[in-house]
């Protein structure tokens, strides 16, 4: 007995079955907690202050290098 046939139509069921379980993982992300202004706002402040001292130690490795 031929099974070849089972194998073509067993390829695109399973795709389907697939394709609907990925569906509801699209919104996995939306758990994310949300941030006040405030805490926004603190945020970028802190970022700013590690910003800055990154660049001053850039400066100071460029300084040794030259």
């Amino acid at each position: 007995m031929d099974w070849s046939w089972l194998v073509a139509l067993v390829c695109p069921l399973m795709m389907i079955f697939m394709m609907f379980g990925m569906r509801g993982g699209h919104n996995h992300g939306s758990n994310k907690k949300q941030l006040s202004a405030g805490e926004v706002e603190q945020e970028l402040l802190h970022l700013k202050v590690q910003n800055e001292l990154l660049q001053k130690e850039v400066q100071g490795l460029k300084d040794k290098v030259v």
